[in-house]
């Protein structure tokens, strides 16, 4: 399987009062057309930040390093670095070969412009020469794909005038807009009910199967991966501690920290959950050596001693843990 966009060593550095911070760190990850990556991890570990730097959307300031190739598109034939882009460039690569829904669309939209004319204006940014009446349609054609009933009356209306689900399914619509290869979802299903997650989550899962599109899932919800997600990449730190096929991971999972979030994921069977102790570490004070050594309760004297490589566990699945 052809990969779609193929990260090799991503480290992004920002710029703070305590020195330069490494929210991503050396991350290497890859996704073919059609497949769907469910990256995974606590607040802090740096999965947002992941998501901005595929962007091209870091805050001012920020340093980025090694390389994302998007194989897509009108580029597809050669590949674009991403992480090369000028901003002018990557005007013609963001929203058009790969696009984001953010996690809470509320802010995300714009509260005084109606649904379908933010719709439109994303529809223009990368079609400049169509007509006023192609472009709604395409809008509506947009909203009916992300499952909007009645669209022609949802276009009419203003954010706050739609409910959480309809707000995303409106987002999705806009993502899509463009006719991105690779679609970046941001934690979409957070602020919503159960019902409605799973409405969106199968909604995901459609538009990448008859759309052929790439899908990386941000998530801290391992329910939701198990729904979702071909492979999945467990980050850390600003690392991938583990990545695997999706089915794998979540019954051999081989790194503690994995282990550690499926003892803390709520089951049917299992009545008690067992935290992880302690939190994420400060990017400003990271341990000297494996950056889960302090909450890890199988940790030996060596893990102290530097930063472990990814080690194979089985074919396409490899954990950074001593251990293995």
């Amino acid at each position: 399987m052809t990969d779609l966009l193929h990260v090799r060593g991503l480290s992004v550095e920002l710029p703070t009062a305590a020195g330069w911070v490494r929210p991503v760190n050396e991350v290497s990850l890859r996704i073919a057309a059609g497949e769907s990556l469910g990256l995974v991890g606590e607040s802090g570990s740096g999965k947002t930040m992941m998501a901005l730097a595929l962007m091209g959307l870091l805050p001012p300031g920020a340093r980025v390093s090694g390389e994302a190739r998007l194989e897509a598109g009108e580029v597809g034939e050669v590949g674009t670095n991403l992480t090369a882009l000028s901003e002018p460039e990557w005007r013609g690569v963001r929203g058009r070969e790969i696009a984001i829904v953010f996690q809470e669309p509320m802010t995300a939209l714009n509260p005084v412009m109606r649904i379908g004319a933010q719709i439109e204006e994303a529809t223009r940014a990368h079609e400049g020469a169509l007509d006023a009446g192609e472009v709604r349609r395409r809008m509506l054609e947009a909203l009916r794909r992300a499952a909007v009933p009645e669209p022609e009356a949802r276009a009419e209306q203003f954010p706050h005038q739609l409910s959480g689900g309809l707000r995303q399914r409106a987002m999705i619509a806009m993502a899509l807009a463009g006719g991105p290869q690779l679609l970046i979802a941001d934690e979409p299903t957070t602020a919503l009910d159960v019902t409605v997650q799973k409405q969106i989550l199968d909604l995901l899962d459609r538009l990448r199967r008859e759309l052929k599109l790439g899908l990386l899932f941000i998530t801290h919800d391992l329910g939701v991966v198990a729904q979702v997600a071909d492979r999945v990449a467990v980050m850390y730190a600003g690392r991938v501690v583990e990545e695997g096929p999706a089915r794998e991971v979540l019954q051999k999972p081989r790194h503690p920290y994995t282990q550690g979030l499926l003892a803390a994921s709520p089951t049917l069977e299992r009545g008690k959950l067992t935290p992880i102790p302690g939190t994420v570490p400060q990017l400003t004070a990271l341990p000297p050596g494996c950056a889960f050594e302090p909450r890890c309760a199988v940790r030996v004297a060596e893990c102290v001693r530097g930063v472990p490589e990814l080690r194979v566990a089985s074919q396409n699945h490899s954990a950074r843990c001593i251990l293995i």
